[in-house]
């Protein structure tokens, strides 16, 4: 498991440790110039004779960045900084100009000639801004940045880029990107519109521990391959889950945290978990079937499925293991192809027009109610036994009621969270929530009490004491489908844990968390490296979840 901690978490560790004399600094630029030696060498088969060129801003993480260019000038690397500030670490300027690295200051030159001179480099140190700062560059590290981005754009080559601790102008704390201004200088005298000043790095070093903005979208992107490196902050041996913190799940978090596990030789199908599915119209049948083939392909005891007899024909044709009855459940998955409300009126026959109008949508809607009754506590004559987990997904979304435990796990996409929120009095757009995913699933979770995974290439998870931001899917995931086998999953891990995840706040989005990796891992066994549709998902889950308990992913 990566755990992330946030710029002040950061800081209370680092504080303690400067005051007694401690070199971070040092140790932090060792490491950074240590990784950088290892990619030359694998590029080029030797250091000696490379460029690097560093990106200097004012702060400790220019100091870090100046430091370990020492470093690499001692090893034979021809080392070049530019200047993006005044101010810069001092110590750390002496030193690289003791060790024979070249300095010049970007505000004596065009940013044109700044942007050639770094992308001629074979690597690229960015250490402009780190944790302490917020709100992207501006200024002359801002449009340098974007000088060299779109020179890096259009030009023949690309070196390779490490970010010093986090990509310089992302969020830190909350992985957004700055906004593009609408219009800057793209060089002296000129002006056009700019794409966000944000060097997108191949490689990022970060000291003592993740930071959120590593691992959230949309910043996650531009990070590359993320590094940890210890300096001795301790904060690797700190269990605390503090508001600021974002979790990633490794493969065998799911079987240490108890997300997956075999049966016990005594269990049966009622033990195993017992999911109950309403998914599925006339309209969307398809939807119903890959629902419950992602739940029965997990290993849920039994699904029980509730829907339109032609609904259900086509869920028995394609799992004829799946009981076509109501009964007990420990816990439901509702919503997968549910219109959110009808778009025509019912026609005379009482079969549906389109897009789910008719008697057998109003049918589901009526079913999805009643399982968010039980999920909720508010039971009435027709809605009998404990409260059981939810997974609530796409038409079951504006049936919420007002308030929901932290059970209820609401499975969005930014157009769907954008409409719930907007349903809730906030005035947000998709964009903006693409723009910030953990902000708006924040606020989801604080306007409805429930559980939120977003759905996304970074699916970020909220529940009551923090946040998960799971990368695991190859982009070929992104398709028709895929999120009803993923409601299918969560389902299934719900049912199987059905009482803990009510007795205990914080493990429905564990297991939210662990259903995305596990749906991710298994589009990616499905087909490695090609397209994949939604059923090949659910028919590579038995062999995604074997090989996670024998510890092979």
């Amino acid at each position: 498991m990566i755990q992330a901690h946030d710029a002040r978490a950061v800081r209370a560790a680092e504080d303690p440790l400067l005051a007694r004399g401690e070199p971070l600094m040092q140790r932090a630029s060792w490491a950074l110039s240590g990784v950088v030696l290892r990619e030359l060498r694998a590029a080029r088969g030797t250091v000696r004779g490379a460029h690097a060129c560093l990106l200097v801003g004012s702060g400790n993480n220019g100091g870090d960045t100046l430091f370990a260019g020492a470093r690499l000038a001692g090893r034979g690397v021809r080392v070049s900084a530019v200047l993006l500030d005044d101010r810069v670490h001092r110590d750390g300027l002496a030193a690289l100009r003791a060790a024979g690295g070249t300095v010049t200051h970007a505000a004596g030159r065009t940013f044109d000639d700044v942007a050639r001179h770094v992308v001629e480099a074979d690597v690229v140190l960015d250490g402009i801004l780190g944790i302490g700062a917020s709100g992207g560059l501006r200024g002359l590290a801002g449009d340098v940045v974007r000088a060299v981005v779109r020179h890096l754009e259009t030009g023949p080559r690309r070196p390779l880029v490490v970010a010093v601790d986090v990509p310089s102008g992302i969020g830190v704390d909350d992985g957004s990107l700055p906004r593009p201004d609408p219009a800057r200088s793209g060089s002296r005298g000129t002006h056009q519109p700019s794409a966000p000043a944000v060097l997108r790095a191949d490689r990022t070093v970060t000291f003592g521990a993740a930071k959120p903005g590593l691992l959230l979208p949309p910043a996650a992107a531009l990070a590359g391959v993320v590094e940890v490196v210890d300096i001795g902050l301790g904060l690797d041996d700190d269990r605390t889950w503090h508001p600021g913190a974002v979790r990633r799940l490794a493969p065998q978090d799911l079987v240490d945290q108890g997300a997956l596990a075999p049966p016990t030789g005594t269990a049966h199908k009622y033990s195993r978990g017992v999911l109950g599915v309403v998914a599925g119209t006339e309209d969307f049948p398809g939807a119903a079937v890959l629902t419950v083939s992602g739940a029965v392909r997990t290993g849920v005891g039994m699904v029980r499925y509730l829907g339109d007899p032609s609904v259900t024909a086509a869920v028995l044709a394609a799992r004829p293991e799946v009981v076509p009855a109501a009964g007990r459940v420990q816990a439901w998955a509702v919503g997968p192809g549910l219109p959110a409300a009808p778009s025509a009126p019912a026609a005379p026959s009482g079969k549906s027009g389109h897009s789910g109008s008719g008697d057998a949508a109003r049918s589901q809607r009526t079913r999805v109610r009643h399982a968010l009754a039980q999920a909720t506590g508010e039971l009435s004559s027709d809605v009998v036994g404990d409260a059981v987990p939810v997974v609530v997904d796409a038409g079951a979304l504006p049936l919420l009621p007002d308030r929901c435990p932290p059970w209820v796990v609401l499975t969005p996409h930014a157009g769907e969270l954008a409409t719930l929120l907007r349903s809730r009095g906030d005035d947000v757009e998709r964009s903006d929530v693409e723009a910030e995913p953990l902000r708006w699933a924040r606020r989801a979770r604080d306007l409805t009490g429930a559980t939120v995974l977003l759905k996304g290439e970074v699916t970020v998870v909220v529940g009551p004491s923090g946040a998960y931001a799971q990368t695991d899917g190859p982009s070929w995931l992104a398709t028709a489908g895929a999120g009803d086998v993923l409601t299918g999953i969560l389902g299934s891990l719900l049912a199987a844990r059905s009482e803990d995840a009510v007795r205990d706040p914080g493990l429905p989005a564990l297991l939210a968390a662990s259903a995305a990796l596990l749906h991710g891992r298994a589009a990616h066994r499905a087909n490695p490296g090609g397209p994949v549709s939604a059923l090949d998902v659910a028919e590579a889950v038995p062999g995604t979840v074997a090989a996670l308990l024998r510890g092979d992913l």
